[in-house]
This record gives structure tokens, sequence and C-alpha cells, in this order.
């Protein structure tokens, strides 16, 4: 026998579970509860049930079932009139070469916004001027293969910029010293 803890019905019944009346999970009175064909200690409601082995495996039936056939040919549409024409490739352009003068716009403006930290722009000033240069030859000898002009141009003006700003603040700092030292 079993009974539900939670409202005490008892039930007859060894292979119901749970209550009725509350869905509550049923236990065993003290005296039914099964033992384990492993072992001699009692069963317990939450534990798992045995494992039942079946006869031979579940045989189908033929029903004679055939796959279906290939769709009819007007689904395909009217490929008579039609010629089968191959592929043309189509034609593909190779955009022009521009690295060189970003990055001489990217040093020339890494060297104006962050060169005047511990005068870093020294060293990127110079690289945005050099790869600037390199960039417009060649620009000018191959414009189909580089491109890119005002990037290059860019790179130059702000390496420029930084250059000459840099200089003017040093020759402040050597004219305010001399006439501290003067005066």
């Amino acid at each position: 026998m079993k009974k539900c803890p939670k409202c005490g019905q008892t039930y007859t019944d060894k292979d119901l579970n749970f209550c009725y009346n509350d869905g509550e999970l049923l236990s065993y009175l003290a005296d039914d509860a099964p033992t384990r064909a492993y072992s001699d200690r009692p069963g317990y409601a939450d534990d798992p049930p045995p494992t039942e082995f079946m006869g031979s495996a579940r045989v189908t039936q033929d029903t004679g079932w055939n796959p279906p056939q290939a769709p009819p040919v007007v689904w395909q549409g009217n490929q008579a009139n039609q010629t089968n024409t191959p592929f043309s490739q189509y034609p593909t352009y190779v955009s022009p070469n521009q690295t060189l003068a970003i990055v001489s716009l990217g040093l020339g403006v890494g060297a104006v916004t962050i060169g005047w930290c511990c005068s870093s722009g020294f060293i990127l000033s110079p690289a945005a001027l050099v790869t600037g240069f390199i960039a417009l030859n060649q620009i000018k000898k191959d414009p189909q293969l580089y491109s890119g002009k005002g990037f290059a141009l860019g790179g130059i003006i702000t390496a420029a910029i930084f250059l000459v700003i840099y200089l003017v603040i040093i020759i402040g700092y050597l004219i305010a010293a001399l006439l501290s030292t003067v005066g």
C-alpha cells in the first residue's frame, strides 16, 4: 500500500505514484515497501523503475511503397527552344593600390595628434613625409596601378605642419632661454 504524505490518503494500486487529490508523490507504507532484486534494502518511491526486457523487436510490414518518379517534363519548362549557352566570365576591375598614401596620412595625423607626447612626432612625421613622397612618385609613374594622391598630400601636409609648429616651439624656448640668461 502507498500513502500520500500530505493528505494521508492510502492507495492499494502498486503502480500509482502520485496522489489523486493533491498530486503529491506517494510513499510506501513501512511493511509494503518492495525490496530490490540486487539489494536487501527496501525500495523507495523515487527509485527508478526496474528494467523490463520485452520480446523481439517490432517487425514492420512492407506496404508496397515505391519512391516517386521523376517530375514530368512540363514541370522543367520548355527546354527545346532554349540553347545551352556556357557561362562567360564577367570583367573584373582591380582597384588601384593606395596603401602607401593611406599609411602616409595615418602617420601624419598621428604626428599631429599624439606626436607631442614624448616627442614621438619626430619619428612619425619623417615617416609620413617619406611614405607620402614615395606614394606620389608611384602615382605619377603608373596612375592605373596606384592612386590616393589626396591621402599622400594629406600625410605630407600634416607631417610638415607638425614639424613647423614643433620647430617654432623649440626656437621660442631657445630664445626665451637666451634672453633669460642675458638679461
